[in-house]
């Protein structure tokens, strides 16, 4: 089986795949420091949660947007999975070229969405993850990925609103029946979620004006994008593992970077 690890600002999502196949989905928090043993315990047991076996854990993919967490994390791997992970970062194989100003700079999760978007649905595409930070990435017919824009997370949005206004609550973001709110929550919520949706519209409109891919399709992930995709036809589908399945996807590309720590093969 092939452990597929997507490290976000908020949380690790994770997935077990048999050849194509995602066998389960799940996730641990970012935010809590943890050594490489309590790495290692959870994740074994999140997997016999699933009803799998750790054992079978062939190999592993790693994407990460967080830095300091690496080195318990590989060591975990190593420690208690006997594998030397691979890492998305410089000349791995991806199958897309990064063309921006400086790739080095793009994230691993922005280049794994692309190269899920565009050999699943295909270029030219727009890919928006709904996650800490809400990202667009346009994908060239060719699989160049070309440009990117950035903008806050919709929980991130939120949680600066009920943060430094002392007199608004903390509130579950969801779609209100209507715009026209008549108390505060919903008020919140409309701003928030019609106001995202307005930006995620005006956003993908000026790249398709600007680039010139007028029929680019677009694919969201991430979070809340199951709100915002319904809210807007702007979206074509939405993906829910689209990351996991790029990670997959460069995994069957760079396969044989994957070996036992002491770089022993499996006979």
């Amino acid at each position: 089986m092939l452990l597929a690890i997507d490290v976000g600002n908020t949380n690790f999502t994770m997935g077990l795949f048999r050849e194509e196949e995602l066998l389960a989905k799940f996730r641990m928090t970012t935010k809590l420091p943890r050594t490489s043993d309590e790495y290692g315990i959870a994740i074994r047991e999140l997997i016999r949660n699933q009803g799998e076996d750790p054992a079978e854990v062939d190999d592993i993919i790693i994407a990460s947007v967080v830095p300091d967490i690496m080195h318990s994390l590989t060591s975990c791997i190593i420690k208690y999975f006997d594998r030397k992970p691979i890492i998305v970062s410089a000349g791995i194989k991806t199958g897309i070229r990064v063309a921006t100003e400086n790739p080095r700079q793009t994230g691993a999760d922005r280049i794994v969405d692309a190269v899920a978007a565009y050999y699943l649905y295909g270029g030219p595409v727009i890919v928006v993850d709904f996650g800490t930070a809400t990202t667009y990435d346009l994908v060239e017919p060719d699989g160049t990925f070309a440009v990117g824009v950035t903008a806050p997370g919709i929980r991130t949005s939120a949680r600066a609103l009920w943060g430094d206004a002392a007199m608004l609550p903390e509130i579950e973001i969801r779609k209100p029946e209507t715009i026209l709110a008549r108390e505060t929550v919903s008020s919140m919520q409309a701003g928030l979620v019609y106001g995202y949706i307005g930006q995620t519209e005006y956003i993908i409109s000026q790249m398709k004006k600007e680039s010139g891919y007028t029929d680019a399709k677009v694919v969201a992930t991430g979070g809340l994008g199951n709100i915002l995709a319904a809210a807007t036809e702007s979206i074509d589908i939405y993906d829910p593992i689209l990351t996991l399945e790029g990670l997959r996807l460069i995994y069957e590309r760079n396969r044989f970077r994957s070996r036992r720590p002491d770089g022993r093969k499996d006979a």
